[in-house]
């Protein structure tokens, strides 16, 4: 075989290896680092065709062409009545109905998309999906952070959840509820000491410990408006 034919072969094999790696780029999914929470929790998306949908009550949602992407922050959340977290939480019950795969250490949950699109917090998305969703569920007891992801694609999903890098920016809530139900029991307690005639003076400076109110001043108050109490 001649020098001619050699360099022939070599340059048909190179455009081959030239138009391979071509295809490989553009058929590949590109992907670009997110902020779920605002300098905190990140996680990478497909790159120039991921929509931010915005904040359905303390829910954030954003989709591409063929998936969504649903986050929870209960800490970010500022409102009283968790109005978001339940339907966070609807649509967390109904993936795990599907069909679940352990897919590169995730747990994956098979759904048809219909199902999804029922959920209310997706009602501000424009979309027309159908098929199979593959679904993968995360949290983040120290972020506070919970994350899911859907699309029809599961090599995108698990990418997109092992891209995640969680970074807690808000400050520890002190549970109200509790502290209100510890604080009421407390009273409770003192107050039926108080019915039992026992240790009164010691059970008054106790409550006004607690609570920072000085009964006498309190009842000096009252009594302006309601007349003599008999305490």
């Amino acid at each position: 075989m001649d020098n001619k034919k050699i360099i022939i072969i070599i340059g048909i094999i190179l455009l081959i290896i030239i138009a391979g790696v071509i295809i490989v780029m553009l058929t590949s999914v590109q992907y670009e680092k997110i902020d779920i929470t605002p300098n905190g929790t990140t996680i990478e998306v497909p790159a120039n065709q991921t929509k931010y949908n915005g904040n359905v009550e303390g829910a954030k949602i954003w989709n591409w062409n063929n998936g969504i992407l649903v986050t929870y922050n209960s800490h970010e959340d500022q409102s009283i009545i968790k109005v978001s977290e339940l339907g966070f939480n609807t649509l967390n019950n109904l993936i795990k109905n599907g069909e679940r795969q352990d897919i590169d250490g995730f747990t994956c949950y098979v759904i048809n998309a219909d199902q999804l699109l029922e959920i209310h917090i997706f009602d501000i998305i424009k979309v027309n999906y159908n098929g199979k969703f593959y679904c993968i569920p995360l949290s983040n007891e120290t972020t506070h952070d919970n994350i899911i992801i859907c699309c029809n694609d599961k090599n995108m999903a698990v990418h997109m959840a092992k891209s995640v890098q969680y970074k807690n920016v808000f400050p520890e809530k002190t549970d109200t509820l509790s502290t209100v139900k510890n604080m009421t029991g407390n009273l409770q307690s003192k107050a039926n000491d108080y019915a039992n005639n026992t240790n009164l003076s010691k059970i008054k400076s106790t409550i006004e410990e607690e609570t920072g109110v000085k009964l006498d001043d309190a009842k000096n108050k009252i009594e302006q408006y309601t007349g003599k109490l008999p305490v």
